[in-house]
């Protein structure tokens, strides 16, 4: 079987806190950073497919390796869905985490009682060879309604998982507790099983 180390992946992200999540789901596969000089395109999509393939392909194209990227979002049912894909600047362009994860709170408090939410990421994968291949992966969970917890990033203060079922938020779980749920741990295992089985069909030829 090949070696899943001796695979170079590289991770079409500028998001330092998405690297390390990867590199911790994706253990044994050898990540690589991707290079400064290489400018990824805008999140213009119109969905979290669209956004990632559109990065994978990128990076791809400027390194010739195999490259993915993801984008993911919460979802929050009281919104109809927002923010979604823009989640990621929901309160502007430039807009920190905090200030997201604020105007979501006071959004969600002024629409009514409805505190469901979900997770949700695409991985895109864009091979050597230009094959594309798609994992997705969710979470569900409610809104908390003040932020708690010191770990994660994002939205994580105030997600609190359906399957932890003790209260705590994603930002209050250890990291391998996160991941054996999150919506990152559930495609990057996807993306990671997608691997081992090429790996595999490749030493059988």
């Amino acid at each position: 079987m090949t070696d899943p180390a001796s695979v170079r992946v590289v991770v079409a992200t500028r998001n330092h806190h998405k690297l390390r999540e990867l590199a911790e789901m994706l253990d044994g596969v050898r990540l690589e950073a991707l290079p400064a000089e290489v400018e990824l395109p805008p999140e213009d999509g119109d969905s979290f497919a669209a956004n990632a393939l559109t990065k994978a392909r990128a990076a791809r194209e400027a390194t010739g390796a195999d490259a993915i990227a993801d984008d993911s979002g919460i979802e929050a049912a009281a919104l109809g869905g927002r923010p979604g894909i823009h989640s990621a600047r929901y309160a502007g362009a430039s807009a920190s985490d905090e200030e997201n994860l604020d105007k979501l709170l006071s959004e969600v408090a002024a629409a009514g009682g409805d505190r469901r939410v979900a997770y949700v990421c695409v991985i895109a994968l864009v091979d050597d060879a230009g094959a594309e291949h798609l994992f997705e992966g969710r979470c569900t969970g409610t809104l908390a309604e003040r932020p708690r917890g010191s770990g994660g990033f994002g939205y994580d203060p105030a997600f609190v998982p359906d399957e932890i079922g003790d209260g705590r938020t994603m930002a209050e779980l250890a990291p391998a507790e996160k991941h054996a749920i999150s919506h990152r741990g559930r495609a990057a295992r996807m993306l990671a099983a997608h691997l081992a089985a090429r790996g595999t069909a490749a030493s059988g030829r």
